[in-house]
């Protein structure tokens, strides 16, 4: 820990803060986890104090997982289309749950990325007053 002209620093571990995001941990410190529900981000990590209020990932999240998920499935029953030529009520059966479970699982993992990739670049909101 530094002193500073405030008080004592907090040091960042020595952790990659993008595996911290993925594990849905602080990616500060790598311990405390970083939601208290499904996609609300605590405001201060239990473990190490580190403050996230300050820290805003929006829809960027949601825009990734929509695209990976969407780009998933859409490829997959297009080739099962072509190669197998299912019953379209059969297709829509399969891939209707399947980009649901898809963008539910990937939806944490991804706005923890988000913040972590947030917090290493030193990323705010920025103001435009005037």
């Amino acid at each position: 820990m530094t002193t500073g002209p405030l008080g004592p620093e907090l040091q960042p571990a020595r952790i990659d803060p993008v595996r911290a995001g993925l594990l849905c941990r602080c990616p500060h410190c790598g311990r405390g986890p970083l939601f208290a529900g499904f996609l609300k981000v605590v405001d201060r990590c239990r473990a190490c104090g580190y403050d996230f209020s300050h820290l805003n990932t929006g829809d960027g999240a949601a825009v990734f997982v929509m695209q990976i998920a969407g780009g998933i499935v859409v490829f997959g029953a297009l080739f099962i289309q072509i190669a197998y030529n299912p019953p379209i009520w059969a297709l829509l059966a399969v891939a209707t749950p399947l980009v649901a479970g898809l963008s539910l699982g990937l939806m944490r993992p991804a706005k923890g990325v988000m913040i972590a990739l947030q917090m290493r670049n030193h990323a705010g909101q920025s103001r435009h007053d005037g």
